[in-house]
């Protein structure tokens, strides 16, 4: 069968190899000039399934409307005359209870469990190399009061069977040795064995390479214009470099689905949340992390990717605008040189800012709409990188007319 992938970040490679598996004739399209050029190409690096909690909770609207009023917070929300927010936000606010919270991030964390399981078979059978590492994960708390509440919270994950070690601060530097000179700061944490890192833009192009080399037909710098439908049927994909057609087509282009599904009639919940982050170069004379890790009270997640480290943080409603400034960085780089005072070269930062695909439940959508020949594959938030071979696989299977392996539930369009 021919299908036309729109969107060559992680989630449109990832569905690429799994549907080429299948046999599939595909071609994937996207108008940045290589793969993994937006939300994919600066990201934490994490493979995380033991913080994929929602973000929707009890606890969520307080920190949402304390932004209004203070600088430099992590969270950071602001008023817009832009009606798409304000419809996903009153979705978001009803998924704010404790037993949404729950459902929510059980849901999450299976599916990520799942995904990283398939991360890990699609680097087993393709070697591809992107400075992956299995050493774990560190979950640090700075406060003894944001301890006890993070162990109240990682309840739901160890129920769910998730491997999490409670550690203090001597057991921390034991596991990253980064952490010794600044132990004293650490209340406590998590230590989650089995989660993992890597550079998730060198893996998305190293499997791009891999696919095209298998004759998976990448159109680079082509822009989608608009969508042509007849009937039930998504008839053809107009672009700036002329029509394209296909038997079966899948949307991936993560927080530009909905006004692209907006032409087609169809509600898309996804709404950017603007993430930054900032790569540091690792001289001879540093002390970077061997694992990485969240500091959970200043949020801002770091790790080691080959001969850099990266930092990552702040989650800001700003629509579609990715600018920045040097500004933007500071709490996040003050943050990271109080714990990790030697990680890298401070002076050298290279800033990014991309737009996270947010649904208002945390999980992706997958599936179909009301258009027969149409699958989803979007809305994957802030976990991307954990979720993507997951979702990708899910996609393959539910062309292909098999059962996924997980249930759907509260994975299609809402």
């Amino acid at each position: 069968m021919r299908i036309l992938i729109m969107g060559a970040g992680l989630a449109g490679v990832t569905a690429a190899f799994e549907l080429l598996e299948d046999g599939h004739d595909v071609t994937v399209i996207d108008r940045q000039p290589g793969p993994a050029r937006e939300t994919s190409f600066a990201n934490a690096c994490l493979v995380a399934p033991g913080h994929a909690f929602a973000w929707g909770s009890p606890r969520a609207p307080k920190i949402l409307l304390a932004s209004l009023f203070k600088d430099g917070q992590p969270h950071r929300y602001r008023f817009r005359l832009d009606p798409a927010m304000w419809r996903w936000s009153l979705k978001f606010l009803r998924e704010c209870t404790a037993e949404r919270a729950r459902i929510n991030t059980e849901r999450k964390h299976r599916l990520c469990r799942y995904a990283q399981l398939a991360l890990q078979d699609v680097v087993a059978r393709t070697g591809v190399a992107y400075d992956g590492e299995r050493k774990g994960l560190l979950y640090l708390y700075r406060e003894q009061e944001s301890f006890e509440r993070g162990v109240q919270n990682m309840q739901i994950m160890i129920d769910a069977g998730h491997n999490l070690e409670v550690i203090d601060r001597e057991r921390a530097a034991e596991i990253d040795p980064a952490l010794a000179p600044t132990k004293e700061q650490i209340a406590g944490g998590f230590h989650a064995p089995t989660d993992e890192s890597g550079d998730a833009h060198k893996f998305t192009q190293a499997l791009a390479d891999h696919c095209a080399a298998r004759g998976v037909r990448f159109r680079y710098d082509t822009t989608i214009t608009g969508i042509r439908t007849e009937g039930d049927r998504v008839d053809e994909v107009m672009t700036d470099k002329g029509a394209m057609k296909a038997d079966l087509y899948v949307m991936a282009l993560g927080a530009f689905s909905p006004i692209i599904a907006k032409s087609l009639k169809e509600t898309v919940s996804v709404y950017p949340v603007k993430g930054y982050s900032a790569t540091l170069p690792i001289d001879g004379a540093n002390n970077p992390p061997t694992v990485g890790g969240i500091d959970e009270d200043n949020l801002f997640a770091y790790v080691r990717i080959g001969d850099r480290v990266r930092l990552t943080a702040v989650a800001e409603f700003a629509g579609y605008d990715t600018s920045h400034k040097p500004s933007d960085f500071a709490s996040m780089l003050k943050a990271a040189k109080n714990l990790l005072p030697n990680a890298a070269d401070y002076d050298r930062p290279s800033y990014w800012a991309c737009l996270r695909p947010m649904t208002p439940e945390g999980t992706p959508i997958l599936g179909k709409g009301r258009l027969g020949n149409l699958y989803y594959n979007t809305g994957h938030g802030h976990m991307g990188w954990t979720m993507a071979s997951g979702t990708a696989r899910i996609t393959a299977d539910l062309i292909a007319g098999r059962r996924p392996d997980l249930p759907m539930d509260g994975l299609t369009l809402r």
